[in-house]
């Protein structure tokens, strides 16, 4: 499969801080690539390596074969980048924001169509100060892809979006890969790395800790499989302790999340339970997702 993006022990340093330590990853052509990790892992400058916007202090990037830093404005041609934080002046009408856009590229998408498929046609003549945050997103969105990007960078692209709108915005950028496109996306949200992206990178304090399809960095970790589950007035002694399959026990009020293994983990629970004559409410099984992976491998402390 074509790489479009190579990055090759890439290293960027702030004044004493490592931002970015000797990262190599690809990227390949028609593929969702997701990159995640916490605040300050050095999301932000991988990505702006890479689009030419920063210049590395050592390795190598290279965008459909070429630096990006040294062939900027040919590269700009070929990209479109939703960044995270983004503004237009207040007074600035959609369809003036796309025109003005679209001027600065050779090619150019159809700026109707994509406003249509965006939700924003009726929003045409509106002042982008009266656009609502989730319509503001859109514009953005819109304008990095005004010119027919062969790849898209999208940085926290859901951000402060409500679920009807970030369930339309997913759907947005699997119509965007279909097309042929390659998407680089960064989040917050494992939920949405888990649903999208064919590949995930966790990066954290600047090294990959893990890379692969979300359903390998799920299995990798052989996490235990959960049940949680409402008893009340349930005695203390539970009779779950001694089941094989069961491996921990967390309790909280009413609330019981029972923690174990197995294909069929669940069944032996409820057995137990109906043969005590516990009555349980609320039953869920849950299995183990991208989240858990994440808090496995870059731990559960609050960064700045």
């Amino acid at each position: 499969m074509t790489v479009v993006i190579e990055v090759v022990g890439l290293r960027k340093i702030y004044s004493d801080v490592v931002a970015v330590d000797d990262v190599s990853f690809e990227v390949r052509k028609g593929e969702i690539f997701g990159m995640v990790g916490p605040n300050g892992a050095g999301k932000t400058t991988t990505i702006e390596c890479i689009e030419g916007l920063r210049q590395p202090d050592n390795g190598r990037v290279n965008l459909f074969g070429v630096d990006p830093g040294q062939t900027r404005s040919a590269i700009a041609e070929r990209i479109g980048i939703q960044l995270q934080d983004s503004s237009l002046p207040t007074r600035i009408r959609v369809g003036e924001a796309m025109s003005l856009f679209g001027s600065f590229y050779a090619r150019q998408a159809d700026s109707g169509e994509l406003l249509e498929r965006l939700g924003l046609i009726e929003k045409r003549s509106a002042s982008f100060s009266n656009l609502s945050g989730g319509q503001k997103q859109r514009l953005f969105i819109a304008l990095a892809l005004i010119n027919q990007p062969e790849v898209v960078f999208f940085d926290e692209l859901t951000t402060g979006l409500d679920p009807q709108a970030r369930r339309a915005m997913w759907d947005l950028v699997r119509q965007i890969r279909d097309e042929g496109r390659t998407v680089f996306l960064t989040t917050h949200f494992m939920e949405e790395a888990e649903r999208l992206c064919d590949r995930v990178l966790i990066l954290d304090d600047g090294k990959i800790v893990a890379l692969d399809t979300p359903e390998a960095l799920i299995s990798s970790l052989e996490m235990e499989k959960r049940i949680v589950l409402t008893l009340p007035g349930a005695p203390e002694k539970l009779p779950l302790s001694d089941l094989p399959q069961v491996d921990r026990i967390e309790r909280s009020g009413d609330r019981i999340v029972v923690y174990g293994h197995g294909e069929r983990f669940a069944g032996p629970v409820i057995t137990a339970l109906e043969h005590a004559g516990i009555d349980f409410l609320d039953l869920r099984t849950e299995q183990p997702n991208l989240d858990d992976v994440f808090l496995a491998l870059t731990g559960r402390d609050m960064r700045e």
